[in-house]
């Protein structure tokens, strides 16, 4: 087995580490996202609550295309590690964040065309943007933006779309598909 541990990890290193093909090399290959309390000395000597490393597998996501030819993402959630039992837990859709579509994707560069908040609460979600940006937001956007599936989208030159997720405590996670 070998564990690729990371602050954040760059979408392309991300997918070509999910590419590695362990048959061939007889081997499992894992990302772990560390925790950046990790960088502040002061806080590495304490218990913060949290664990250091996560382990999220990719987002578990639905591609669907219509007659017309347009696509639709829906978001099924995720699994994690938990290290504290030694479990494989589903974080289901209740502890996504945020997640992103780029329907397009390059393979170099994320670039979100598309972005939800299925989290509506006083800490997270489109309402908190609301409130900060002051000004009335049309509350039909605010629905369709707040769910776990996406709105129909073409497919783009490069013919991938990239989704990516945030759980609630930050943990990261892109899965790439390919649209032909």
């Amino acid at each position: 087995m070998i564990v690729f541990a990371a602050f954040q990890f760059d979408p392309e290193a991300a997918k070509d580490i999910d590419e590695l093909t362990s048959e061939k090399a007889g081997m499992t290959f894992l990302k772990v996202q560390m925790d950046t309390d990790l960088l502040t000395d002061d806080l590495k000597t304490g218990d913060s609550g949290g664990e250091s490393f996560w382990l999220i597998g990719q987002p578990d996501v639905e591609l669907s295309k219509n007659e017309e030819g347009s696509y639709k993402v829906r978001v099924k959630g995720f699994d994690y590690y938990n290290p504290a039992t030694g479990e494989i837990e589903s974080g289901g859709t209740k502890k996504i964040a945020m997640w992103m579509l780029d329907p397009d994707y390059d393979g170099r560069s994320l670039y979100p065309r598309q972005v939800f908040f299925p989290i509506q609460s006083k800490n997270f979600g489109w309402q908190n943007l609301e409130k900060s940006l002051d000004e009335e937001v049309d509350p039909e956007r605010i629905e369709a933006y707040s769910g776990t599936e996406s709105l129909e989208f073409e497919e783009g030159e490069h013919q991938r779309a990239a989704i990516k997720i945030v759980d609630d405590r930050g943990v990261e996670s892109l899965k790439i598909l390919d649209l032909d």
